[in-house]
């Protein structure tokens, strides 16, 4: 039955209105989310910027924005302040182990929390999560001195002991996402014979790619930039590289801006690029965690 001509034109102009309605609420968040990018770009835009002036255009008055002339010899000048690479691999050693034990702990007790059945496990679980709310710097001195007392504060065997501790974050990560897995699959697990432990490694680990994605960068990121740690717990010569900068770009009269602006450039690129790398997986951990209790 064809539908009269008045009937048909008021339902295309209500789906012409619905269309340009969709259109212009999708022209007005990509508007935002692109005005958000610019600003949080700009500080790493700026930095940029200062590392390739000279000394003079850093400190002029008033503010170029646009280098001129450009002063691309200042990434390589910088490499004759700081031994960049010796730094670099004293970094990766250290974020490697501290993400690798962090990552594997935090997946073994996320995976407890999540299928093991036990007295208290509630409770130690919330009494967990409440450990978040301390400030982690509240915990450095006191770390410092057990650590000093033991004979380990210059070496990396603090971050190894915090490795194998977990992160509560994390745990919690891994616990939501094995949590959503159906309980089919781990009573199947169990008829065919199946320990806890073959079932955690062989079947809830691998499906768990896209968390350990996210707690590998963000572990990895939070150690990478952590400043404070090891300046009070390592010496000069087993520093990372971003105390290194730090102290290497200072002379008699204060910070070599410029220098220091194009090592903090040679430090974030191991970032940047690990980020663009696994940022596939980190997205779609976003998306699937669950949020089952």
């Amino acid at each position: 039955m064809q539908l009269p001509l008045t009937t048909r034109r008021t339902s295309s102009s209500a789906t012409q209105r619905s269309w340009l309605s969709r259109h212009w609420r999708n022209a007005v968040i990509y508007a935002i989310l692109i005005v958000l990018a610019l600003v949080f770009l700009f500080p790493l835009a700026w930095l940029l910027s200062i590392a390739l002036k000279t000394p003079s255009a850093v400190s002029a008055i008033p503010l170029q924005w646009l280098p001129s002339p450009v002063a691309w010899h200042n990434f390589v000048d910088v490499f004759q302040y700081i031994s960049i690479t010796h730094y670099l691999l004293n970094t990766i050693e250290l974020a490697a182990i501290f993400t690798i034990l962090t990552t594997l702990s935090s997946a073994f007790v996320g995976f407890a929390f999540a299928r093991l059945r036990g007295v208290g496990k509630q409770p130690i679980f919330i009494l967990m999560l409440s450990t978040l709310m301390l400030p982690p710097l509240v915990t450095v001195i006191p770390s410092y001195i057990l650590m000093a007392h033991l004979q380990i504060a210059d070496t990396y065997w603090p971050w190894v002991l915090w490795g194998l501790g977990g992160s509560p974050f994390c745990i919690f990560l891994f616990r939501q996402f094995f949590s959503a897995i159906p309980q089919d699959l781990e009573d199947a697990a169990i008829v065919d014979g199946c320990s806890y432990f073959r079932m955690f490694w062989n079947i809830f680990l691998p499906l768990s790619r896209p968390v350990i994605a996210t707690v590998v960068i963000l572990t990895f990121t939070a150690l990478w930039g952590d400043w404070v740690t090891p300046k009070i717990f390592l010496d000069v010569n087993n520093t990372t590289l971003g105390v290194a900068v730090t102290i290497n770009t200072q002379d008699p009269h204060g910070s070599q801006t410029d220098l220091l602006a194009a090592a903090t450039i040679i430090y974030l690129l191991p970032i940047i690029i690990m980020f663009l790398a696994a940022q596939r997986y980190f997205i779609r951990s976003i998306v699937t965690t669950g949020t089952k209790g």
